[in-house]
């Protein structure tokens, strides 16, 4: 199971959350409460955090889904899917996948999505197949989170494969 699929009770109880100043303007507010949010997820050190809302309980919802976006990029699941699920089948129409990066089922969407890229050695047209979505399509919803179009750029690059525009 992938820590991104937990709700949020779960996976902050596998995170040290720390809180503490925020820095830069914004007053007193800022620079005397600690609002700011720091959350790093224990099993694989990877961290979240957030300071620009006035509230710790904003910046915290806010650390957990950076955290979300981070593990969904970070971290491959096993055993890997053979198709899609049933949260990309409610998100396609007409092989186009619709969805705003902000919203909470964007970072297990990623998950999927990078999970079959490599499940299928990074034959992207292969994987938007899979995913039941056009290629164009993929490339697209990958680049709406430019750290994981860069991780598979990177990736492609060091397998001797070609960039991608």
């Amino acid at each position: 199971m992938h820590p991104v699929s937990q709700n949020d009770e779960a996976l902050q109880q596998q995170c040290q959350v720390q809180r503490t100043r925020g820095s830069g303007p914004g007053g007193q507010h800022r620079n005397k409460v600690e609002t700011a949010i720091v959350v790093t997820h224990r099993p694989t050190g990877v961290i979240g955090q957030a300071s620009e809302k006035r509230s710790q309980h904003a910046n915290l919802v806010e650390a957990l889904f950076r955290l979300r976006l981070k593990l969904a990029v970070e971290i491959r699941s096993s055993p890997l899917p053979q198709s899609a699920g049933n949260l990309w089948q409610g998100r396609i129409k007409n092989r186009r996948i619709s969805i705003n990066s902000s919203h909470a089922d964007f970072p297990m969407l990623l998950v999927d999505a990078l999970d079959q890229i490599q499940r299928l050695d990074h034959d992207l047209p292969a994987a938007a197949a899979a995913l039941g979505i056009s290629g164009s399509q993929l490339v697209k919803f990958l680049k709406s989170h430019p750290p994981a179009w860069d991780r598979i750029q990177q990736t492609r690059e060091s397998r001797g494969m070609r960039r991608l525009k």
